[in-house]
């Protein structure tokens, strides 16, 4: 290649020769360029057209050589742009010599470029060598730097050279500074200059896909509709061939088509069937040089994805169903209705609807949908009677969510027999419900009518009975056997059981199988005038005004209906009266007047109020003439009375203090003070008669000490003048068996009513008298009566232990008769060996088994005392 200048229109192109064409015939050779603005020609020659702008980066075009054979060859022409600098000349006027600078053009590489390295690119040179013997220096990107060891200057002749290939894609642009020295004195000579190496592209990367290559569209598209767009970039210099991409499709083409230019898919059939293929793989390839046979390409799958539409409407697997049901039946799933759809699952194209198109008049049946398989579930909603309809025919649709879409597609319905079968029937009324006209205070026992039910299969009334579910006020009474009705009790309209007139009683019918039918009965009650207008009952009250009569409004009402309430008619009962007179004002109400002055003071006014009708009565209108105060009366504003809030606030605390003190005065009476017994030991027991021949009989009985009276009196059965002491516990409390006992200090006394001990769990009962005299006093282990005094502790020790069982008995007992409980004592028996083992059953025993003297042994100290006293030991 070899570089030469030429002028044209006044356009500075650097042209560059095709090839070295000196052993060709450049006569048989055609030149074609690829960028219209050039021409070459035939002396080899690039031409520029018209003005060429070239950018800093520069521009590239290709140049076609042909044969007459038909061979072609082809070469890359890169332009660089050239800036041309102006001197600068000063405003003065007058031209001045300046002092030259070195300043050479920028210098022009091609990347990766081939070996053999270095090679010399230009010389660069500075004026002051012509005055100084001179030598040159590089440093900065490129020689120090980063690319370090890629260019180097020739010391003296300033010769550049490059030492490696060099990316343009890295850099693009290497600028690094060239400085110029004195041989001798190493001092500068000229000004630093920076050098700008510029890497021309070549075509050596790939285009790449950037984008997703994942696209969509709906199934039965149009032709032409845009399915998605393929993006792509090369990496070499943009605005070049190197850079322009065509796309292309490798495969799919029978169905999609892609933009050259821009890299759009679109549609070019109409056939595309979700249905039959969801997915289809196309390849699709990228190439640089505008798609030239030496551009660079790629290759990649795109997946284009058909997108579902409502094209199939759902089908029925049969082409008639059948269900059976039995009448009365009601809310049960019948029938499965399945369906077929080619849709997408679970999409609203594929999700069945069904309707009942045709059936269904009376709303007995009702359809939905099973959210899982998608099929139809048929439900008797509303019961059916097989005396009515044995057989029906219901047309049910099946449809999508979403509309077809599809113009030449439709719905689809499919015929349902539904068989109803027989069943034994309750009772039916002639009618759900029956109405009858009564006006209330109906005598009793008037017939108002009948309500009868029949046997829905032999129409017959025969065995049914009637009876009431529901009668709110008691007001009618049901015939059993024929459902006649018949007035019970007053027939009140004005009762709340009645609303606008209206009164309900619910009927069954029950038949002989106990099949029940309800009804119901609606009464209207006819309003009668059984009420007269009612004048107002509180206190009326007319404001005292100097020089003025006062006036005060009468309101009546009247629970009766039109035409037997309003309007009323007022009037005075008394007509004597001289002090008051009424004036009717509307329907409902009446002025009441002063007709001469009055002092203050309650006056009661007779006055008469009368219905539409004429009926009414005298009434006492009650007003009170007095000082006002907005209305008020002065008195009542300031009354100081107390209202009942008030009254409970000053009483409560009062009470709660009260039961303070009653508690604190129960706690008081009622501290339990423990009476200390004498107890030489655990026995609790006595002794009881026994055969045993032991000795025993020497016992000198000044050692102890017999109660005669009130044991005397115990043993006779005698419920009168018993052993029972009110009130006898050891403690000081309230009285335990004695009503209104009370004791104080452990004086116990009694008013003869024995009452239950709810501690003790003791019955009550009545007695006459009380153990060993009334008011009779223990203190330290003695019983102080009106007549005996007791000084053995043991003996109260063992009445108090085994006393409980017998004031029981004995409260018992005084209920029965006289005969009694001579009867039903303890009684002794000779010991005749082991015993029964059923035990004693005289009702007064506790003790188990008698005849077991075992026991003895455990009595403890006491009875080991009185036994050595007996046995003498």
């Amino acid at each position: 290649m070899r570089q030469r200048q030429q002028r044209r229109r006044d356009i500075s192109v650097k042209l560059l020769d095709l090839i070295d064409v000196e052993h060709c015939d450049t006569k048989s050779l055609q030149f074609t360029s690829s960028d219209p603005v050039f021409t070459v020609r035939s002396d080899t020659t690039i031409v520029a057209l018209s003005t060429v702008t070239v950018t800093v980066r520069g521009q590239t075009f290709s140049v076609w050589a042909q044969d007459a054979s038909g061979q072609r060859s082809q070469m890359e022409v890169h332009l660089v742009h050239n800036a041309v600098q102006k001197r600068e000349v000063p405003d003065t006027g007058f031209l001045k010599r300046s002092k030259r600078r070195w300043s050479p053009p920028p210098f022009d590489i091609i990347e990766n470029d081939v070996p053999p390295f270095p090679k010399e690119i230009d010389r660069v040179g500075s004026d002051s060598q012509a005055i100084y013997t001179v030598y040159y220096t590089i440093s900065g990107p490129g020689v120090t730097e980063e690319p370090v060891g890629m260019f180097s200057v020739d010391r003296d002749t300033g010769m550049l050279r490059v030492h490696k290939p060099v990316d343009r894609e890295v850099y693009p642009e290497i600028i690094f500074m060239a400085r110029v020295f004195d041989v001798h004195t190493n001092r500068e000579t000229d000004l630093p200059l920076p050098i700008t190496v510029n890497v021309f592209d070549v075509n050596d990367n790939k285009p790449t896909f950037t984008g997703p290559l994942q696209f969509t569209v709906l199934e039965q598209s149009k032709t032409g509709t845009v399915v998605g767009t393929v993006k792509a970039t090369d990496r070499d210099q943009q605005g070049t061939l190197h850079t322009k991409i065509r796309y292309s499709l490798l495969t799919g083409g029978d169905l999609f088509s892609i933009h050259p230019q821009t890299g759009v898919i679109s549609t070019v059939s109409t056939s595309l069937d979700r249905e039959v293929k969801e997915k289809y793989l196309v390849t699709v390839q990228i190439k640089d040089m505008d798609g030239a046979t030496n551009g660079l390409f790629n290759t990649a799958t795109a997946t284009i994805t058909l997108s579902d539409i409502n094209d199939n409407p759902p089908t029925f697997t049969k082409t008639s169903y059948d269900a059976d049901v039995q009448e009365n039946e009601n809310e049960r799933l019948i029938l499965r209705i399945p369906v077929e759809d080619k849709d997408l699952v679970n999409t609203p194209n594929w999700i069945s609807q069904f309707v009942i198109t045709k059936g269904n008049e009376n709303g007995n049946f009702r359809i939905e949908t099973d959210p899982k398989t998608n099929e139809g579930l048929l439900y008797i909603s509303k019961p059916l009677d097989y005396e009515k309809d044995k057989k029906l025919a219901l047309t049910i649709m099946a449809r999508n969510q979403a509309e077809l879409s599809d113009a030449k597609a439709s719905w689809v319905s499919v015929p349902v027999g539904i068989s109803v079968g027989n069943v034994d029937e309750g009772p039916e009324f002639t009618a759900p419900t029956v109405r009858f006209l009564v006006k209330e205070n109906t005598p009793n026992g008037t017939v108002i009518g009948s309500y009868i039910a029949r046997d829905p299969e032999t129409q017959s009334s025969s065995g049914i009975r009637y009876y009431k579910a529901t009668d709110p006020a008691s007001w009618i009474n049901v015939d059993e056997n024929s459902g006649e009705l018949k007035v019970a009790n007053t027939i009140d309209r004005e009762s709340q059981f009645v609303q606008d007139g209206i009164y309900n009683i619910t009927m069954e019918a029950v038949d002989a199988s106990s099949k029940t039918g309800t009804g119901t009965v609606i009464i209207q009650v006819e309003d009668v005038n059984d009420h007269t207008p009612e004048l107002p009952t509180q206190e009326l009250v007319v404001c005292e005004k100097e020089g003025e009569l006062g006036s005060v409004l009468v309101v009546a009402e009247d629970k009766d209906q039109s035409p037997f309430s309003a309007p009323f008619t007022f009037t005075m009962a008394d007509q004597d009266s001289d002090k008051w007179t009424v004036e009717n004002l509307n329907d409902t109400t009446a002025m009441l007047k002063q007709t001469k002055e009055l002092p203050t003071g309650i006056y009661n006014v007779p006055v008469e109020a009368k219905d539409l009708q004429g009926f009414g009565r005298s009434q006492i209108v009650t007003v009170r003439i007095c000082q006002c105060r907005n209305g008020a009366c002065l008195a009542k504003q300031t009354s100081a009375s107390l209202g009942a809030l008030a009254i409970l606030a000053i009483l409560l605390p009062l009470a709660l203090l009260l039961l303070l003190c009653i508690l604190l005065a129960f706690f008081c009476v009622t501290t339990s003070e423990k009476l200390e017994l004498d107890d030489m030991g655990d026995s609790g027991g006595i002794l009881l008669k026994s055969n045993t021949e032991a000795p025993g009989e020497e016992v000198d009985s000044s050692l102890i000490i017999v109660p005669t009276t009130g044991m005397e009196q115990s043993v006779k059965g005698s419920v009168k003048g018993s052993l029972v002491n009110a009130g006898w516990q050891g403690t000081n409390r309230a009285s335990t068996i004695g009503g209104f006992g009370t004791q104080e200090n452990g004086l116990y006394r009694s008013s003869g009513v024995l009452v239950t001990d709810v501690r003790d769990g003791y019955s009550s009962g009545q007695y006459d008298g009380s153990l060993f005299g009334a008011g009779g006093q223990y203190t330290g282990g003695q019983f102080v009566g009106n007549s005996q005094v007791f000084h053995d502790s043991t003996f109260f020790h063992n009445w108090q232990t085994n006393g409980r069982y017998i004031q029981q008995k004995l409260a018992y007992l005084g209920t029965e008769e006289e005969g009694r409980y001579a009867d039903d004592i303890l009684h002794p028996y000779g010991f005749e060996g082991v015993g029964s083992a059923a035990g004693s059953v005289g009702c007064c025993s506790d003790q188990g088994n008698q005849e077991d003297l075992d026991f003895l042994n455990t009595l403890g100290p006491k009875f080991k005392t009185l036994a050595e006293i007996c046995t003498k030991k």
